[in-house]
């Protein structure tokens, strides 16, 4: 019976998913449906599935690595101040994330007062900390498909994710200490953070050689992340704190470590593709719901829960009007109401210290899955993408020439948005009719930049005709953070001290000089190849591969592959020679050409995140 029981789980997880893709339901998280396959599977329906101590070890390791991989999820950027920047604005996403969830935590304690006063559920603190979790997850892949991950408003509800499940985190664990006899021992969980970043000291450095000599035999960048999900695990069972904060550090420190993409997707592939299916699948079978549905009281308390779970985060909404409109604040504040993942092994830990019942817990898994199901609904169907949500790249240009005017026309306004500037008030006179964007400053330097949040872009292009110029904006840009920055650099003879200092910054430099060679031996060494890129119909163009859906798949099977023509493929930096039976990888950048037509689809289907 333990082996069919574990063949009916495994069968389960791999028919989820199908299912879920032949019937299209992509509203519906699949960690919702899978707990609702194992309440099918388990004795609150056809109990054809018995809890065996291996199926109870794999779930184990389920819960772990699916908080080690909630870890990860952080981005720790988000939460810096831009370079240079003297205090945060009071409407960026951190500082509203930070006032939203605030105003989370505040009303899930009044609600916990107010159930305790009415009888319905006697702790306090163990209220709080379940109201106030946001499933970082399931948020993460709903932002993904909506394509706003990136954007201000996708920022601020990931912030407030990743808030709603890293303070209730601590704030379990506290819990677990007072309640489970260990508030003595409390001082001894701080060393476990010691623990994180003596281990966080000793791998940086040696993740970079482990990069160099790992191979497909040994994989040592995934030995190195389950060691330090075993050594912080087993360091918090040693003071006295929960397994699960243990693998949320572990998980933390690997993204410190700056893992490669390829890592992330091997780590992600292991967790999803075996471990937490078989947790989540798992928590629907140790539900018995024959039960809860006989206790009228419990049963009673289910609709409770769900207003609760809502309202507690309905003040995201008020917050987030202080810089979206009202129909995206709601959508937003509403797909923080999500909430599964630390509610799951909050409650076994309370199950665990006797401070809930089992009728209880599973009054609480229910109305999770219930609010989980509808806040992804709700914001899909609410969300509507605003012009900055539709803006591929924001590009910069400093400095207003025959040069730089013409590639500011040119870019397609599908990809970018253009904005230029100029000290120079003939220039501003002659271009201004010919750039939408196109400002007037005296003197251009870093106040009248920063003040006009222009370092606030992707890219940044320093076209002045002066070189010692250039520089010195690209040392600035560098500072405020800007992620490209291209320097014009024409004089052969400038400072080498420069040069090298540029490339030590990552700024790419520009110099016509060698582009106008390049140009005239394509010319007359490849007249088509010439022909192609000056063509006002085509041109050659780069996508870099996010989308899963087309990773592992040769090159011949992608849908528009007889639309486009694909010159080269950049894999880690190394250039490999395509061909039909050439296996995508995730990471992949490939230069293509190809009507203008096909270009975005193509861009947008390929570097698709999600």
């Amino acid at each position: 019976m333990q082996q069919l029981s574990m063949l009916i789980i495994m069968l389960a997880a791999l028919i989820i998913p199908i299912a879920m893709a032949r019937f299209k339901v992509s509203s519906v998280p699949t960690a919702v449906a899978e707990i609702v396959a194992g309440i099918l599977l388990g004795k609150s329906a056809f109990n054809i599935v018995q809890e065996t101590s291996s199926l109870t070890l794999l779930s184990s390791l389920g819960v772990i690595i699916l908080m080690f991989l909630s870890g990860m999820e952080i981005n720790f950027d988000l939460f810096k101040k831009a370079p240079g920047q003297k205090k945060r604005d009071a409407k960026s996403p951190v500082s509203i994330a930070v006032l939203g969830f605030t105003a989370v935590i505040i009303t899930a304690f009044i609600l916990g007062v107010i159930l305790y006063f009415m009888g319905l559920f006697s702790d306090i603190l163990l209220a709080t900390i379940l109201f106030s979790t946001i499933a970082l997850g399931v948020v993460i892949v709903t932002l993904k498909e909506k394509e706003i991950l990136g954007r201000p408003m996708g920022q601020t509800i990931l912030l407030t994710a990743v808030l709603g499940e890293v303070i209730p985190m601590l704030a379990l664990t506290f819990y677990a200490s007072i309640y489970g006899h260990n508030a003595g021992r409390l001082w001894l969980i701080v060393l476990l953070f010691l623990a994180a970043i003596i281990l966080l000291h000793r791998f940086r450095q040696p993740y970079v050689w482990f990069n160099n000599v790992s191979k497909a035999t040994t994989q040592l960048d995934i030995r190195l992340a389950f060691f330090l999900i075993f050594t912080l695990v087993t360091v918090a069972e040693s003071v006295g704190a929960e397994n699960i904060l243990g693998a949320f550090l572990a998980g933390m420190v690997m993204k410190l470590l700056e893992p490669s993409e390829a890592t992330q997707e091997k780590l992600t592939s292991i967790g999803y593709g075996f471990f937490i299916p078989i947790f989540f699948i798992m928590t629907g079978v140790r539900l018995d719901l024959k039960s809860l549905f006989a206790n009228k009281t419990a049963l009673a308390l289910i609709p409770i829960l769900v207003a609760c779970f809502i309202i507690a985060k309905l003040p995201t909404t008020l917050i987030y009007r202080r810089r979206f409109n009202a129909r995206n604040s709601f959508a937003g504040g509403f797909l923080t109401v999500t909430t599964i993942t630390l509610v799951l092994p909050s409650l076994q830990v309370a199950k665990n210290l006797h401070a809930i019942t089992s009728t209880q817990s599973d009054a609480f898994i229910l109305a999770a899955v219930i609010v989980c199901v509808l806040a992804p609904i709700v914001f899909n169907s609410t969300y509507k993408l605003n012009k900055e949500d539709l803006v591929k790249e924001r590009v910069v240009i400093v400095g207003a020439n025959t040069l730089t005017v013409p590639v500011a026309q040119q870019l397609s306004h599908n990809w970018y948005v253009v904005r230029m500037l100029t000290d120079n008030q003939d220039n501003y006179k002659t271009f201004n009719s010919e750039v939408n964007d196109l400002k007037y400053i005296e003197e251009i330097d870093e106040q009248a930049l920063d003040a006009g949040k222009y370092f606030d872009t992707d890219v940044m292009v320093l076209g002045f005709r002066n070189d010692n110029k250039n520089y010195q904006m690209a040392v600035l840009a560098k500072k405020h953070g800007v992620k490209r920055v291209i320097a014009s650099v024409q004089n052969p003879k400038v400072s080498t001290d420069h040069i090298d200092e540029l490339n030590r910054l990552g700024v790419e430099i520009f110099n016509s000089f060698v582009v106008q060679n390049s140009v005239l031996r394509s010319l007359i060494e490849s007249p088509s190849v010439f022909e192609m890129l000056m063509s006002a119909h085509s041109g050659l163009f780069e996508v870099t591969i996010h989308n899963q859906r087309y990773v592992g798949i040769e090159l011949r099977s992608l849908p528009f592959i007889d639309q486009i023509t694909v010159s080269r493929i950049y894999r880690k930096h190394k250039p490999i020679s395509p061909s039909g039976d050439t296996v995508l990888e995730y990471g992949d950048h490939i230069l293509y050409t190809g009507p203008y037509e096909i270009v975005n689809e193509v861009r947008k289907r390929l570097g698709r995140r999600g």
